[in-house]
């Protein structure tokens, strides 16, 4: 194997070739220490939400930090009841019948979008037979997202009952009841008046409840947030209406804790410096390019301008244009930075292009190589 196109070894002396995720636990154990504080302080528990971060080569470290799993569909819920253990939360759009005779095996909530939908299964999924309490999405038609395509109370959501005179028709049904109404929102004054409007809106709901899901999407691990406002605020609401408060941190659990390594193919010029590296923004970090940001470059700032390009066939897979303090050549290895959440769980075979692998630094600093992408997994997912 070239060395040159490699940053890291393993204990065993083995290069790493590059593309790969490399995951560490440290930083990891840092937003697992502030999600301890949070139930601590406030009583509130946190389910780690799958669909954004699902590498369970990880989850013995957040399993002793947090409660549980949240899912979107199935095959999450499944993951996280094997993998993860402890409470397991499920969650679709929209459910099969035989999601329904699956699930009801091992979940501890079941949580429907809609009315129609828990009424449908409602006999099925066990009422009064299984372990699975019951619950109902509601769309408090308020929201915090920068993005329309992430905003779950845009025109015409399909995310949630909206109509509170439905959902107090059929509080006999349920035990709780889930809130998703953020994205990445690190504004705590917001945070805390769109929960007073939910209070107020909901306070006849809420009363005759055993437990609340905020959602996902409260960036309250972030450098700065006022935690111990965020806890004093959670205690305060679950204080008030008798609940028991759960949170769904995805980006929040492992913010900052992983990078994308790769190397320069090759250095090409069209008026500007384009450098080609072997991995690629559309298969490897896809949703970066949906939401049109630039990856975050690991590198200090200077004087060299550089556009960093994936080398699949898609005119637009560019990671950014970057201004360095070191001149780039072929060989070199660039690391992009906070690339746990919404990467691995979205990385295709688009182009066939070979899957980063995927590599986790440990808290005792060893280097594991978990899982490398060959051949014989593209020809696995097609037919």
């Amino acid at each position: 194997m070239n060395k040159t196109f490699s940053s890291r070894q393993t204990r065993n002396g083995r290069y790493i070739q590059t593309p790969y995720y490399l995951i560490d636990e440290k930083s990891i154990l840092k937003n697992m220490k502030k999600i301890a504080f949070v139930r601590k302080n406030s009583g509130a528990k946190s389910m780690l939400a799958l669909k954004c971060f699902s590498t369970w080569s990880v989850f013995d470290l957040m399993s002793k930090y947090m409660d549980g799993t949240t899912s979107s569909s199935l095959y999450e819920a499944r993951l996280g009841f094997e993998k993860f253990g402890k409470e397991t939360h499920s969650f679709s759009v929209a459910y099969s019948e035989s999601d329904i005779d699956s699930l009801k095996n091992f979940s501890d909530k079941i949580i429907f979008n809609s009315i129609s939908q828990l009424e449908k299964f409602y006999k099925k999924a066990g009422a009064g037979k299984s372990k699975a309490q019951f619950g109902l999405r509601v769309n408090p038609s308020i929201s915090y997202s920068h993005f329309d395509l992430a905003d779950p109370a845009r025109k015409y959501s399909r995310l949630g009952e909206t109509d509170i005179k439905k959902v107090l028709h059929i509080l006999d049904k349920i035990s709780g009841i889930m809130f998703h109404y953020n994205c990445e929102n690190d504004d705590f004054a917001v945070f805390s008046k769109m929960l007073d409007i939910i209070s107020e809106k909901y306070q006849k709901v809420l009363h005759k409840l055993d437990w609340v899901s905020l959602g996902g999407g409260i960036y309250f691990t972030k450098e700065g947030y006022p935690i111990d406002k965020f806890c004093k605020k959670l205690k305060e609401f679950s204080g008030k209406f008798g609940v028991q408060v759960y949170l769904e941190p995805g980006e929040s659990s492992i913010t900052q804790s992983a990078k994308l390594v790769a190397s320069v193919l090759d250095i090409v010029k069209n008026i500007k410096t384009i450098a080609i590296v072997d991995a690629s923004i559309e298969a490897d970090m896809l949703d970066l390019l949906i939401y049109r940001q630039s990856a975050k470059l690991d590198e200090p700032s200077g004087k060299n301008e550089y556009i960093i390009a994936g080398r699949s066939c898609l005119a637009g897979d560019i990671f950014g244009t970057y201004r360095i303090a070191r001149k780039l050549k072929v060989g070199s290895i660039v690391k992009f930075s906070d690339a746990a959440g919404y990467s691995m769980v979205k990385k295709n075979w688009f182009n066939g292009l070979k899957m980063p692998s995927i590599v986790v630094q440990r808290l005792n600093g060893k280097v594991e190589l978990i899982k490398e992408f060959g051949y014989e997994d593209f020809t696995n997912a097609l037919s």
